[in-house]
């Protein structure tokens, strides 16, 4: 492990002699370490020259591998440490703010019973946030992630459903087509990334776009959830917010033929290497509540 250790360090520093000083090695040494790697692969992995190293084709495939077997390996150790370790300190958590208000208050509490000597800050917001400006240990985020360069981990599906109240399908036509919503009261979410553009698959994988005017828009999904409920109109959103009022009945799911492409809930931190034990432990018990099938959809239907 320490040849792979010397081999990727030499890569990185782009010398011997920076690779070896994170080893205590000589740089003969840590050359000798990586000459050894390429005589049992029997393959040249480095250029040498006097004033630096480059990867062949071959080096960079084995770069590549060896990075990953090099975290793997630190992982395991860090899981083995952390099983006897204890989680204490100031845990940052962000989280948006419908999310954050309806399903993280428990998970917290729990969290906070098992580790006493952690506390923890929870800021809910909608915006993006960056993480390392911020402070932030973790946070949850939801939607497709672009890359970033920070890690995620996935915790749950979010799921999109189109409703409305019995008493607005009582007043209106029920649609069964995504054209017959083009002329509905519809109640849109304003910061979504297309806060106008509700998209259906059908069975074939079809999308079928549904824009225009909507008769509400808000900024937090509550508050359309309140406003669907009394009547107004015919919502589009996540389980998470509406998933307890279809199990009811309160809400009625539309379209059941169509589908809306899924998102994910996913914990983000600033990197995979060295994760504080409290931060570790708190997207664990994110993963075990949450999971494939989370609470908010736990039940037969919509």
């Amino acid at each position: 492990m320490t040849s792979l250790g010397v081999f990727v360090a030499a890569v990185e520093e782009g010398s011997f002699a920076a690779a070896a000083r994170r080893f205590g090695l000589s740089a003969a040494m840590a050359g000798k370490h990586v000459s050894a790697i390429e005589a049992d692969v029997n393959a040249r992995l480095l250029q040498r020259t006097t004033r630096r190293l480059s990867l062949t084709d071959a080096g960079q495939t084995y770069y590549e591998r060896c990075k990953r077997i090099l975290e793997a390996f630190d992982e395991a150790n860090r899981e083995a440490g952390d099983s006897q370790g204890t989680a204490r300190g100031l845990l940052r958590v962000a989280a948006p703010v419908t999310f954050g208000a309806m399903h993280l208050g428990g998970i917290v509490a729990r969290y906070l019973e098992d580790h006493p000597q952690v506390n923890v800050e929870v800021t809910l917001g909608d915006r993006y946030v960056d993480l390392i400006e911020a402070g932030v240990d973790v946070a949850i985020r939801i939607g497709r992630l672009q890359d970033s360069g920070l890690v995620t981990r996935r915790l749950a599906p979010c799921r999109m459903v189109m409703c409305a109240s019995p008493a607005y399908l009582e007043r209106h036509a029920t649609p069964h087509m995504p054209e017959d919503l083009r002329s509905a009261q519809r109640l849109a979410f304003s910061e979504a990334v297309s806060a106008d553009d509700w998209t259906l698959l059908d069975a074939n994988n079809h999308a079928h776009v549904v824009n225009g005017p909507c008769r509400v828009a808000a900024n937090n999904t509550q508050m359309l959830l309140a406003a669907a409920l009394a009547g107004a109109g015919i919502a589009y959103g996540p389980t998470f917010v509406f998933g307890e009022h279809l199990r009811r009945g309160e809400l009625v799911a539309l379209l059941p033929a169509y589908r809306a492409a899924d998102l994910a809930i996913q914990a983000v931190y600033p990197s995979a290497r060295r994760i504080p034990l409290k931060v570790r432990r708190f997207v664990d018990y994110l993963a075990v509540t949450f999971g494939d099938e989370p609470p908010w959809d736990r039940r037969e239907g919509f």
